[in-house]
Formats: structure tokens, C-alpha cells, sequence
């Protein structure tokens, strides 16, 4: 296709999405108005709701509930999976569009209504409003506004909106992947507007049982302080923290793996030497690195504190094995469309890079599906307050987003 006619169809696309951005506005706030808190992570009222939305804009959604036996073992309470496919002609990629709908809960020190999706100076808050029920507006609305051009396209998109990010995707596009409900060509996956992510850290998650032996704080010779024996684990892993900043990744975005444990509960009373501590520890990997080989260090060194205390028993168990987003080579032609149209849209340079976070996008690598990062939202997650109070998102920038996703899927399905 020309050029004079590439700037017309992108004209048109971002006329259509100015024209019909209140609606937008108001499907988004729809979405942050409904609670999907993970935990308890009861997400399927959610779901619902999105179905019955799109349904009202025209885009039929196939709903996928999971077993109820799976969510629970999970620790969760019910997720149902959304598939819109829209299928065009012959011969070009099917893309996938994911987005999640689970986040994590509120906490304290909201100004506004968690759930209320006020509007305030330009921004739109709620939970979720940034992570990343933005972007299930996003994608519909710039899927609508491709489909309103009556151009010829080739190939097609999935719709996907799904509720296991927090807990690891693996019920969420884990379970669509493996029961082959999608196997896009590429993927585009939820995230923030001035920049695209093409490869992310992995994440591994354990929890320590530090075993000793209750005794009367008067007598305490006669029990094992399992605390005690918890602070020396904690020196030992506190130590592997600062060999950890030795080791630098090559990924632009990424700096190096570290450690931080987030949750510590133990002892029964304050007179009382405590028995058992329990030590909950996220382990961040840069793209580098082996997952199997880190969590057999972390075994060893969590060991061999222990030895160090004599009594002292560990168990441990993993919770969550997240393998880090690797850059595929076949990801080129949605990166350079997304950079391309950011740049025009937004006014500077939208670099690829990687981020810290880890997300499920690497459920589709891991299955040879190339896919990058891209959404709506700030330049950072500290400025959307994801994850804390007062969670917003500059609809400026939902505007914009939508029209670079929508000029992206323009160039890589419309038929020449």
C-alpha cells in the first residue's frame, strides 16, 4: 500500500477513535467498577460483565470457566477465560491481544473510590485502572476502530482476557495455551505507552518453614529458637543479595537478579521460644540466567545457614516458577509498527527494552510465540501507583495508546 493511502486509513483510525473515546472512557470505568481482587481472586463476575459489554459493541466472546477444582487448588476462587476471535482472509498472522483483569487488592490510603473509576484532572482512577484493565479497553476499541475502515485484511486477531497474571498465568493464557483455545502468531500483551517491552525477568517463589522447638521463655536451654534459626537464613540470603548485584544483564531495562523476602510470620506467644517461623521470598532472574541453577543455590545456601543451628529443620516449598520473557526474532514487524506509530502519536522515540517485572506474556514464548509489551499507561509503574493507592491512568495516554495499536494492527493485516 502507498504511503498517501497508509496516512489516509490511519487518519480515519484515529478520527474513529476520538469520535468514540467517552465510550471508551465509560467501558473502562465499567471494567474498574467491577472488584477483581487477587486474592480471594473471584474473577469470574468479572468476566461475565466483559462478555456482556463486548457483546453489546458487537464482538461475540467465547467463555471459557476453569474447573473450579484447578482455581481452588490454586488459592483462588473462580476464573473464567474470554476468546473473541475475529477471522479476515486468507494469508497473513493471527495476532493475540491479552490483557488481565486480576490485580492485586487495594490496601489502605485510597483518595478515591477503589472501585469507583472517578475522573479527576485528566485521570482516571480505580484499581486496575493502569494494571490492566486499561487495557481491555485499549485493545477492543483499536480492534473496533481496524474493523470500522472496511479495508481488506488478511489473517485475524484473538481477543484475549484473561484472570491469572497475579498468581503466575497458568490459568489464565497457561490454560488457553494448553488446551489450544489460542495459538496466535504473534502477541501483543498489556502494558505502558512510552516504551515496548521485548523480554522481562523471571520470578521464583518459596516458602520457608523454619523448624525448631517450642519452650518456656524461662527455660529456654530445654527448646530450639526457630527464629534463631530464620535470622541466620536471612543473613545468609541477605548476603547472596549483594553477590547479586555483581551480575549485570545485557538486556537494556534490566540491571541484575535480586532478592527480597516479603513475608514473615512465626512464634506463638511472647514468652514462648518460638518453634516454627515460616519465611516467604521472591527471587527476581534476569533473562541470563538458568531457573533450575538458581533455585538449586538458593536450596544450598538456605541449607547450609540451617546447618549452622543446631536443631534447626527447613522445609521448603516452591510456589511459583515464572520463566523470564526472552526476545524472539519474529517479534520485529509489531515492534517497529508500535515504534513507528509511537512515535508519530506520542512525539519521541518509543525504545525497546526490557523490564524487571515479570509478566505471563512468557507463557507465549516459552511456546515459540513471539510477543512484546505495549499499552496504556505512564512511563513507569511507580507513576500510574499500580499496586498502591490511588491507582490512575492519564486518559491522554489511553487515547493515544489505542490509536498505536490500531495503526500497528492496520499494518500487519491489511491486504495489499
Amino acid at each position: 500500500m502507498n504511503s498517501d493511502s497508509n496516512h489516509e486509513l490511519y487518519a480515519r483510525l484515529d478520527a474513529w477513535i476520538d469520535t468514540h473515546f467517552d465510550e471508551e472512557v465509560r467501558f473502562l470505568q465499567a471494567l474498574v467498577r467491577v472488584p477483581t481482587d487477587t486474592p480471594p481472586g473471584n474473577n469470574a463476575p468479572h468476566a461475565e460483565r466483559s462478555a456482556e459489554l463486548l457483546a453489546g459493541m458487537g464482538i461475540a466472546v467465547d467463555s471459557y470457566p476453569v474447573p473450579q477444582a484447578e482455581v481452588q487448588a490454586a488459592g483462588m476462587g473462580s476464573i473464567t477465560n474470554l476468546v473473541a476471535r475475529r477471522r479476515y482472509g486468507a494469508g497473513g498472522p493471527v495476532i493475540g491481544l491479552n490483557a488481565h483483569g486480576d490485580v492485586v487488592p487495594p490496601g489502605e490510603g485510597w483518595s478515591f473510590d477503589p472501585y469507583g473509576g472517578e475522573i479527576s484532572d485528566g485521570k482516571l482512577y480505580g484499581r486496575a485502572a493502569a494494571v490492566s484493565k486499561s487495557d481491555f479497553a485499549s485493545y477492543s476499541f483499536a480492534l473496533r476502530a481496524l474493523e470500522s475502515l472496511g479495508a481488506p485484511l488478511r489473517g485475524g486477531i484473538d481477543l484475549l482476557f484473561t484472570y491469572d497474571e497475579e498468581f503466575g498465568g497458568e490459568l489464565g493464557p497457561g490454560w488457553l495455551l494448553e488446551r489450544g483455545l489460542t495459538k496466535p502468531d504473534l502477541l501483543l500483551a498489556a502494558g505502558f505507552s512510552y516504551q515496548v517491552v521485548t523480554a522481562h525477568n523471571g520470578c521464583l517463589q518459596m516458602e520457608l518453614t523454619v523448624n525448631g522447638r517450642m519452650a518456656h521463655a524461662a527455660i529456654p536451654d530445654t527448646g530450639v529458637d526457630a527464629l534463631q534459626g530464620a535470622v541466620a537464613i536471612l543473613n545468609a540470603l541477605y548476603a547472596q543479595n549483594t553477590l547479586y548485584k555483581q551480575v549485570r544483564s545485557q538486556v537494556p531495562g534490566i540491571t541484575h537478579p535480586y532478592l527480597n523476602v516479603g513475608r514473615i510470620e512465626g512464634g506463638t506467644n511472647t514468652n514462648v521460644v518460638p518453634g516454627k517461623v515460616v519465611l516467604r521470598l521472591d527471587r527476581r532472574m534476569i533473562p541470563e540466567e538458568d531457573p533450575v541453577a538458581v533455585e538449586a543455590e538458593l536450596r544450598r545456601v538456605i541449607a547450609e545457614a540451617a546447618a549452622t543451628r543446631p536443631g534447626i529443620g527447613v522445609d521448603i516449598r516452591r510456589l511459583l516458577l515464572a520463566r523470564s520473557m526472552q526476545p524472539l526474532p519474529g517479534n520485529k514487524p509489531l515492534v517497529e509498527a508500535i515504534q513507528r506509530h509511537g512515535e508519530a502519536i506520542f512525539g519521541e522515540p518509543i525504545p525497546a527494552v526490557g523490564t524487571p517485572l515479570y509478566t505471563d506474556v512468557r507463557l507465549f514464548a516459552e511456546r515459540g510465540i513471539p510477543g512484546v509489551i505495549y499499552g496504556a499507561g505512564p512511563r513507569t509503574v511507580l507513576e500510574s501507583n499500580a499496586k498502591r493507592a490511588d491507582e490512575h491512568l492519564v486518559l491522554e495516554d489511553l487515547r493515544r495508546a489505542t490509536k498505536v495499536v490500531a495503526r500497528s494492527l492496520l499494518d500487519l493485516l491489511r491486504a495489499t
